[in-house]
């Protein structure tokens, strides 16, 4: 879907989608229980689809209409079992570890960007726990993993994604052994970490936290637990960005204690209320990178978007997509190996932009458009179904202008 916005200011009021992120974890841990669990509040993204489709595929008995899901936990774990992950790196790396420690030979297929999004760490620790992987083509996927993950000691590098920390926090209380996870670097994205900490708390597994890593006792049980999904900040940071240049949108549905490292994006549009550049640390909060980048284009001077190296294996290489497309309508941005530096200019000239399979490329070109001085065109638009299905009706509901071509 290619769509041609014309610039108009946003109005009204929004209620934030369910946190994907939550959403992945407490799918998978109901899953994980003995029981019945709801999960209310789901969005039916592609991703969350993918979660779903894989935890059925492991054996759980999961109804869903899109806005709840009804999980009866894991009875039968099956032999084998084929993951279609689709293009959702959460679902990979949470879903290898737990696949392991359920001893199902497993065979993870994915698309999009997908195959080429690195496991390694797995790859170099799971065969000094009894688990081997076979690979069906050039890239990781498709590959099949065999044997029953075994506990003990788990080097794992934090510096690529927090992913892999979490796919074995919800692995590890499934075997009879007590395990730990040694980080070799420091840990990115921790605030993930931390709902996954959370949300295996409300479903009755305990993680300690060390110096360097996690402590995670063997034999646990997940206990059934029903619950809402809490609103993304991720998706709510279009909207805040929007308000900080020159929106008036009011942005309900949020939990002010969140964990979510999201939640971030309230104060730094707080504090470029004053027009300033800023310089930003992502190293926490990866998602929030192209819409940050759209605001700092209306900040007085440089801003810097450091530590943003791991945005080049995401969906798209981000930190590429967001110098080419703001370049492309007037911005004043340039990348390094692991930066954004983007030079403040008041206004985009509007023009045609791609937003390369990126959902997040795609929401932040639609915030930019109300910023453009002449129409926006942006090619692939419909990529937003992977986080956010009817972003663009609601867009339209807050008076945003735009015709498909």
């Amino acid at each position: 879907m290619d769509i041609k916005i014309t610039p108009n200011i946003l109005r009204g009021s929004v209620v934030v989608p369910p946190s994907k992120s939550v959403a992945h974890r407490m799918i998978i841990a109901a899953a994980l229980a003995k029981g019945k669990s709801e999960i209310s509040n789901l969005s039916p993204s592609v991703d969350i689809k993918a979660t779903i489709g894989c935890m059925k595929a492991l054996g759980a008995e999961i109804e869903y209409d899109g806005n709840m899901a009804v999980i009866e936990g894991i009875k039968n774990v099956p032999d084998k079992a084929v993951l279609d992950c689709c293009e959702s790196g959460s679902t990979l790396r949470f879903l290898i570890p737990v696949a392991a420690a359920l001893g199902v030979n497993a065979e993870f297929q994915g698309r999009g960007k997908l195959p080429e999004r690195p496991i390694t760490p797995f790859i170099n620790e799971f065969p000094n726990h009894n688990v081997s992987f076979d690979f069906l083509g050039n890239t990781n996927l498709p590959c099949k993993i065999q044997g029953k993950l075994s506990g003990g000691k788990f080097e794992i590098d934090g510096g690529i994604s927090s992913q892999f920390i979490t796919g074995l926090l919800f692995a590890l209380p499934l075997l009879s052994e007590d395990s730990e996870i040694l980080l070799t670097s420091p840990l990115q994205s921790k605030p993930y970490v931390d709902i996954t900490r959370g949300v295996l708390h409300d479903f009755g597994c305990e993680i300690s936290e060390s110096n360097n890593g996690y402590y995670v006792r063997g034999s646990q049980r997940f206990k059934p637990f029903s619950g809402a999904v809490e609103g993304d900040f991720s998706q709510a940071a279009f909207f805040y960005v929007a308000n900080a240049l020159g929106s008036a949108i009011e942005i309900c549905g949020l939990n002010e204690r969140s964990l979510q490292g999201d939640k971030a994006i309230v104060e730094i549009c707080k504090n470029a209320a004053n027009g300033n550049a800023f310089e930003i640390d992502c190293s926490d909060i990866p998602d929030l990178v192209p819409i940050m980048s759209v605001l700092a284009c209306f900040c007085n001077g440089t801003s810097r978007i450091t530590n943003a190296g791991r945005l080049r294996i995401k969906e798209c290489d981000r930190l590429a997509a967001m110098e080419s497309c703001l370049n492309k309508i007037g911005g004043k941005v340039k990348s390094t190996a692991d930066m954004l530096e983007i030079e403040g200019v008041g206004a985009f000239k509007g023009g045609e932009v791609e937003c390369f399979n990126d959902h997040r490329i795609a929401m932040s070109m639609a915030i930019a458009a109300s910023r453009c001085e002449n129409p926006l065109i942006i090619r692939g638009a419909e990529c937003v179904a992977k986080s956010y299905p009817d972003f663009f009706e609601v867009y339209r509901e807050l008076g945003g202008e735009f015709e498909e071509i």
